[in-house]
């Protein structure tokens, strides 16, 4: 658990972020709505998905007035959820490089989207929301497929590492 690490993990999340919502940016309206079977049932509904989390894990963090999930009110269009995604996305890694590594044990309390609340150290916080994108980013990848996109690449961890880090 050091600040280079963590700023590494936030650096390969918003490289993958970028690489999925480039891809988001050219499926079609049908492809985008296109209901498919997987933990959300669209294209559309799992990167709101990705982008809600991303961006209520910020406002938990700079501890927000009223923090609200994009998933129980974003009807908007593909352009204005990868804008959001965008920066939510930036922001993480904003965030990461600007908090001091002194306060990764500092409490960061949280409400679930159904209701009830949580705490956890920020460090697990943070961890959780790298590997939630993660997760729900292959997702994006099988759901994007079974639509018929296939201008595909790899989104693999050590992939980013070799191409951007290690180069």
């Amino acid at each position: 658990m050091t600040k280079q690490y963590f700023t590494a993990l936030a650096a390969y999340n918003s490289w993958a972020n970028d690489k999925a919502m480039d891809w988001l940016s050219q499926v079609s309206d049908e492809q985008w709505e296109q209901t498919l079977i997987s933990s959300f049932g669209s294209v559309r509904q799992t990167a709101v998905h990705i982008a809600s989390a991303e961006k209520i894990w910020i406002d938990f963090w700079i501890k927000a007035p009223a923090p609200a999930y994009l998933t129980s009110h974003f009807e908007g269009p593909k352009n204005e959820l990868i804008d959001i995604w965008k920066t939510a996305s930036a922001g993480m890694h904003n965030f990461i490089k600007n908090w001091p590594e002194e306060n990764y044990t500092d409490a960061v309390t949280f409400v679930y989207p159904r209701g009830g609340s949580g705490q956890l150290p920020y460090w697990q916080t943070f961890a959780h929301s790298i590997n939630h994108s993660t997760y729900h980013r292959g997702q994006l990848i099988t759901l994007l497929r079974q639509a018929g996109f296939d201008k595909l690449s790899s989104l693999d961890q050590a992939t980013y590492y070799l191409t951007h880090v290690n180069s």
